[in-house]
């Protein structure tokens, strides 16, 4: 018996993953992490381990992981402060037993990669490169649903603005990266492998101009800013300065190419083809 663990299980890539892997496993097999057990008591009663995590608190981290052969780190939230947490949560798997770490990162977390998460993401995966423990790496591309707003906004006000130029990402479904996550956890394999998981086609702020113009039945006007003035608008929008630094570098990302790779990952490993870019915004616009 493999028993399977998820750690940040009570956030939305946690439950979700946690969802396809009950799909498929024995409930008694898995192990939930969480910094908020009673979140998760809906999986409790259907059987999961709920356990709660810290990775600030590595006693009761290796406590929490105790009898787990895979793990699925999720990173954490703390962009900036995480890597030191997702360290000591390499660090802990090793210690305890855990056989195979699979790990949430991001395409191409390189040095020339502008986007400011690639640092704590580049640092994960070093460590888990010499923790001893078999690894898969799944580098995730952009979620869809973080640019619906874009859209949305787009149809209301008939500017959309961007600062990826010409750059395309290749915008992917947390349900699609979620099943990903969950056929590595159960069916094994994919070890010391980088797997890129992405949508089915690489989309450009002029794609998203074109499809609010679809949707909204009105003139679109595609306004492409430098990072400077992209920022300052986002501030202008109210939205705090964290979240400002993050979207203006993916969109510089973007605008650079890190993010336009488009991998048959999702089909592959799940057997199902991934959400269309399109299809996704219709459907949520609809709702």
């Amino acid at each position: 018996m493999v028993t399977i663990g998820v750690s940040g299980a009570s956030g939305p890539l946690g439950r979700a993953v946690a969802e396809e892997v009950l799909r498929s496993v024995d409930p008694g097999e898995v192990v939930l992490l969480t910094r908020a057990p009673e979140a998760l008591a809906g999986f409790a009663a259907r059987g999961a381990r709920v356990r709660q995590a810290d990775f600030d608190d590595r006693p009761g981290l290796e406590g929490a992981l105790a009898g787990v052969d895979r793990l699925l780190l999720i990173s954490t939230d703390k962009i900036g402060s995480r890597l030191d947490q997702q360290r000591a949560a390499v660090a802990a798997a090793a210690a305890t037993g855990v056989s195979h770490v699979v790990y949430t990162s991001v395409p191409r977390p390189v040095p020339d990669n502008p986007a400011v998460v690639v640092d704590d993401h580049a640092g994960t995966e070093r460590a888990l490169r010499g923790s001893g423990l078999e690894w898969t790496v799944l580098r995730n591309n952009l979620y869809m649903h973080l640019q619906v707003p874009v859209v949305e906004q787009a149809i209301a006000s008939g500017r959309l603005f961007a600062n990826s130029g010409s750059g395309a990402a290749a915008y992917v479904t947390r349900e699609d990266c979620a099943a990903v996550a969950a056929a590595v956890l159960t069916q094994g394999g994919h070890v010391d492998e980088v797997v890129d998981v992405t949508g089915p086609e690489a989309v450009t702020a002029s794609d998203m101009a074109a499809l609010a113009r679809e949707i909204g039945g009105r003139d679109v006007e595609l306004v492409d800013v430098e990072d400077h003035a992209f920022a300052e608008g986002l501030r202008h929008a109210g939205l705090p300065e964290p979240a400002v630094r993050l979207i203006t570098s993916f969109g510089a990302s973007t605008r650079q190419g890190f993010l336009s790779h488009v991998t048959p990952a999702v089909a592959d490993l799940t057997g199902r083809e991934p959400t269309a870019f399109a299809d996704m915004v219709r459907t949520a616009l609809k709702n």
